[in-house]
C-alpha cells in the first residue's frame, strides 16, 4: 500500500521507451566476452601444447644428430667401443670404458659424500636452527650452486689436491689400505678428488630441495608423534624424514643428474688418465672431460664420431640412471604423496 506522505506514481505518466539500439548492443556484448574468452582458452592451451612439444623436439632433435654423427663409430667398432679399454686416437683405435667408469664412479661417490651432509644440513635448518640464523643459512647453502664451476676447478688445484696429498690420502692409505680402493701414490689429483668436488656442488642442490621438502611436512605430524612420547631424534626420523622421502630421493637424483654431466671442475682435478684403477688415489676420465678437452683437436672422421659417441653413451647413461632413480622412489614411496604417513 501507498503511503499518505509517499503517492503511487500517476498512471496519466508513461515512461518512455527504451531505445531499440541500446538494446540490441547491450545483447551483442555477452556474445562478445563468450566469444574472446573462447578465443583466449584456446590460444593458450595451443600455447602450451606448442611448449610441451618444443621440450620433446629438442630432445628428438639431440638425439638425431648424436645418433647420426656417431655413425662412422658405431659401424667400425660396434658394441665394442662400450667395452673396450683402449683409446688411442694415433691407431685409430676408440673404446670408451675408462670414460663410462670414471665417470660412474666418481658420480657415485660424490653421492656417498655429498647425501649425508646435504640431508643433515637441511635437517638442522628445518628443526634444530634458531630462527634468526635460518635464512643466513640457507643463503650460504644456495650459494654455493652460484659459484661457477670453473672456480670449484680452481680451488681444487690450488686448496683441495695439496691438502689430499699431504694428509688426507696418506692417512687413508695407512688406516684403509687394506680395503684396495686408498692405495698407490698420494697425487692429490684423481678420482677421490673429483668425487670431492663433485659433491662440493650438489650438496646445495639435494640440501634445498631437503629443506623444502621438510618445510611441507605438517607441523601436527611433529606435534603428534612428540605428544606420544618420542625424542626430537625420534620425531624428525618417524614424523619428519618418513613422510619427506620422495622429496628427498628426488633431490638425490636432481644431484645424480648434475654430477653425471658436470665437466669443468671434473676436468681440472680427475688427472684425464683413460684407466681403470680400483684405487681411488689413482687419475681418472669421465665422458664430459673426453669430449670437453679432445673435441678440439679430433682430426679424422673416425676420431670426431668416437667423441660424438661418447657424448651418445653419456646421454643414455643419464636417462638409464634417471628411470633407475624413478623407480627406485615408486618402490620407496609407493604413490605415497609427501606429508602423508605411509
Amino acid at each position: 500500500m501507498n503511503s499518505p506522505m509517499m503517492p503511487g506514481p500517476d498512471p496519466a505518466v508513461e515512461l518512455p521507451p527504451a531505445e531499440p539500439a541500446r538494446l540490441e548492443v547491450a545483447a551483442k556484448v555477452p556474445r562478445k566476452l563468450g566469444r574472446r574468452s573462447r578465443m583466449a582458452d584456446g590460444l593458450f592451451h595451443w600455447a602450451m601444447v606448442a611448449c610441451c612439444l618444443s621440450v620433446l623436439g629438442i630432445v628428438a632433435l639431440i638425439v638425431v644428430e648424436l645418433v647420426v654423427h656417431s655413425r662412422l663409430s658405431q659401424h667400425t667398432f660396434g658394441w665394442r667401443f662400450f667395452t673396450g679399454d683402449n683409446w688411442d686416437p694415433v691407431a685409430g683405435d676408440f673404446g670408451a670404458l675408462p670414460f663410462l667408469y670414471g665417470t660412474l664412479v666418481s658420480s657415485f661417490l660424490a653421492l656417498v659424500l655429498a647425501v649425508p651432509l646435504a640431508v643433515g644440513v637441511a635437517i638442522f635448518i628445518t628443526e634444530m636452527c634458531p630462527h634468526l640464523l635460518r635464512g643466513l643459512l640457507s643463503f650460504l647453502v644456495e650459494l654455493l650452486a652460484a659459484i661457477p664451476s670453473v672456480i670449484y676447478g680452481l680451488w681444487g688445484i690450488f686448496v683441495l689436491a695439496p691438502l689430499l696429498r699431504k694428509d688426507v690420502q696418506p692417512w687413508l692409505g695407512k688406516r684403509l689400505g687394506w680395503t684396495g680402493l686408498f692405495t698407490g701414490p698420494p697425487y692429490g689429483i684423481g678420482m677421490l678428488a673429483a668425487g670431492v668436488i663433485l659433491a662440493i656442488m650438489i650438496i646445495p642442490i639435494i640440501a634445498s630441495i631437503t629443506r623444502e621438502m621438510l618445510t611441507a611436512v605438517p607441523q601436527v605430524q611433529r606435534e603428534g608423534v612428540l605428544a606420544l612420547g618420542a625424542t626430537r631424534w625420534e620425531m624428525i626420523r618417524t614424523g619428519v624424514l618418513r613422510n619427506a622421502r620422495a622429496g628427498i630421493v628426488g633431490g638425490i637424483i636432481l644431484g645424480l643428474g648434475r654430477a653425471l654431466g658436470e665437466t669443468m671442475a671434473v676436468t681440472m682435478v680427475i688427472g684425464n688418465s683413460a684407466q681403470i684403477a680400483k684405487s681411488l688415489f689413482a687419475p681418472g676420465y669421465t665422458m664430459a672431460a673426453v669430449i670437453a678437452n679432445e673435441f678440439s683437436e679430433a682430426t679424422g672422421n673416425l676420431y670426431l664420431s668416437a667423441l660424438i659417441e661418447v657424448g651418445l653413451a653419456l646421454f643414455l647413461v643419464t636417462i638409464v640412471v634417471n628411470i633407475l632413480a624413478r623407480l627406485l622412489v615408486w618402490t620407496v614411496t609407493r604413490g605415497t604423496p609427501v606429508g602423508t604417513h605411509a
